[in-house]
């Protein structure tokens, strides 16, 4: 945001002026233009001996820089909008000089209204992880070629973090950005590296997100609306209220189920939402706790002994 009307001659105030001045426009400025994520990066190399540490230090930083301070949208953000989430990088091979095998998590969390806690929207662990980094590299970015795979990786998590967030907020209101993470998956096509393609296995970037897209899978996306927005977003004016609406939205999960079930995007789903499920409805009657196991047990069953919880209310 600029103004011209006015212009401030720092060099005649004094040094204290000056100094506070300037540091309330630098305050301003960030807040007006905070960039979408507040991402945290780790990454650790705990099995790999004998190399000089500082090249991880060094890509943890630019990891860190190119996700926190490149624009993912038109919107403005305010610094107590930014998304949280954070990627654990665990790099476990070096290939070479310059070649690095690694898994990347990557975890989103959505503020809950009128209270401090953040609800998980993804949890997801990507086993297809390698790359090429020379330290103090420049992480080269382009929406229309797949330049290098650390960087598509980046920012394809980048645009299904935003994408997540949205559609938790409003009904296909991250379609735009969950496109763009499907665009860097088309880019990768031609690519050799692992992760983008359908036949690199049927748990990677290219079933995520062709799966959130997919017209089979529209309840899923309807769920993360109404499970956040109608059901989270109430908990702390109406429990009751709140529960019955996010018993409604996994309800909708039937319909990919009965088509396709142990999906890869059901799984991640739940990966992110299993305890969260176990609390809210630990402490709900006992009808409900029946109601609410006996989908569970049918539409993720690979998490049935974990549920039991809820019927002792631990």
């Amino acid at each position: 945001m600029r103004n011209n009307s006015k212009v401030y001659t720092l060099y005649t105030l004094p040094v204290l002026e000056k100094s506070i001045l300037i540091a309330f426009f630098i305050l301003v400025s960030g807040i007006i233009h905070a960039q979408e994520l507040n991402c945290k990066v780790q990454v650790v190399s705990p099995t790999i001996q004998g190399t000089d540490k500082s090249v991880f230090d060094n890509l943890q930083t630019a990891i860190f820089e190119f996700m926190n301070n490149r624009k993912w949208t038109n919107e403005t953000f305010k610094n107590n909008e930014r998304i949280d989430c954070s990627m654990l990088i665990n790099v476990s091979e070096r290939i070479s000089t310059d070649e690095f095998k690694a898994t990347i998590q990557v975890q989103v969390r959505r503020p809950v209204f009128k209270s401090s806690y953040n609800s998980v929207l993804l949890n997801n662990n990507d086993n297809d992880f390698q790359f090429k980094y020379q330290e103090n590299q420049t992480l080269e970015y382009s929406e229309n070629l797949h330049l290098s795979n650390l960087t598509s990786v980046l920012a394809f998590y980048a645009y299904m973090i935003v994408g997540l967030d949205y559609d938790s907020f409003a009904p296909d209101g991250g379609t735009y950005y969950l496109q763009r993470a499907l665009a860097i998956v088309n880019n990768a096509q031609s690519s050799s590296d692992l992760g983008w393609k359908a036949f690199d296995g049927n748990k990677n970037r290219y079933w995520l997100i062709n799966n959130m897209l997919d017209a089979t899978f529209v309840p899923l996306r309807e769920c993360m609306y109404k499970y956040h927005r109608q059901g989270m977003d109430l908990m702390v004016d109406n429990k009751e209220t709140a529960r019955n609406n996010i018993f409604d939205a996994l309800q909708n999960l039937k319909k990919i189920h009965q088509i396709k079930p142990l999906s890869y995007s059901l799984q991640v789903f739940f990966n992110a939402k299993s305890d969260e499920i176990i609390n809210i409805y630990s402490g709900a009657f006992p009808d409900e706790k029946a109601k609410i196991m006996n989908l569970l047990n049918e539409i993720d069953p690979t998490n049935s002994n974990k549920y039991q919880k809820i019927m002792s209310g631990k």
